[in-house]
């Protein structure tokens, strides 16, 4: 990416033209986001009224050419195209949450090559603009850690199927930090430190999930999980 315009919204928010860190101002952060969410381009007035919510339709408009102003070139890049009354993205960026979301999208389809493990555990386990609290992001945000924790499941289980042990463990584990309560991670996780001997760690990952669905949801694990580890509690 280093000689090209790429926006980052998974982690911080960033631009980075030619590999320089680029400065842009808040209302304009916000409007390329919002494009980036919105790959297929959105109508000029949908923009204004999802970004400034609480303004009058005038306001909005008004807010809305001035992040324009601000954002629609980059230093000699073009950032934002406007054709008609719709605005997008400018194509010649490359947002590293289409590559994340793109990718997550084969792993749970079952399409292509196993990826490197590492890394897409690495981006899948990024929050979607971490530190915003705007409105139009919780449907994205959703979309994405649903998206996410199905990938990482089938990332571990593929993983496990090959015998790759810890990189199935790992994938299974930032599941399981998305959302703890989610049980298919955890089952995972008991499989793997089984399928390597390691019976201790397995029915530790289990007692430590059903304390924590005992104590804040009054609930047990399926018998799924717990018949993974019934012969170790007997013994």
């Amino acid at each position: 990416m280093s000689h090209g315009a790429h926006l980052e919204i998974l982690r911080p928010f960033q631009v980075t033209c030619g590999g320089r860190r680029v400065a842009v101002s808040n209302a304009a952060q916000r409007l390329l986001a919002f494009l980036a969410l919105h790959r297929e381009g959105t109508h000029r007035r949908s923009v204004a009224e999802q970004l400034w919510p609480d303004c009058t339709s005038s306001r909005a408009a008004a807010n809305l050419r001035s992040a324009l102003c601000q954002g629609r070139r980059l230093g000699s890049v073009a950032a934002i195209d406007c054709a008609d009354h719709s605005l997008a993205l400018a194509p010649s960026f490359s947002v590293d949450f289409h590559e994340a979301w793109d990718s997550a999208h084969r792993l749970v389809s079952g399409d292509g090559e196993l990826p490197d493990g590492q890394q897409l555990v690495t981006d899948l386990s990024q929050d979607l603009l971490p530190g915003w609290d705007d409105e139009w992001l919780l449907l994205p945000r959703e979309r994405w850690d649903q998206l996410r924790l199905y990938a990482l499941e089938a990332l571990a289980q593929r993983y496990q199927a090959e015998g790759r042990h810890l990189s199935a463990l790992q994938a299974a584990l930032a599941a399981v930090a998305i959302d703890p309560f989610r049980e298919t991670a955890h089952r995972i996780a008991v499989e793997v430190h089984l399928a390597e001997g390691n019976v201790a760690c397995a029915l530790k990952r289990y007692q430590e999930y059903r304390r924590l669905l005992q104590s804040e949801l009054k609930v047990a694990p399926s018998p799924q999980l717990t018949n993974l580890v019934r012969d170790l509690t007997r013994a």
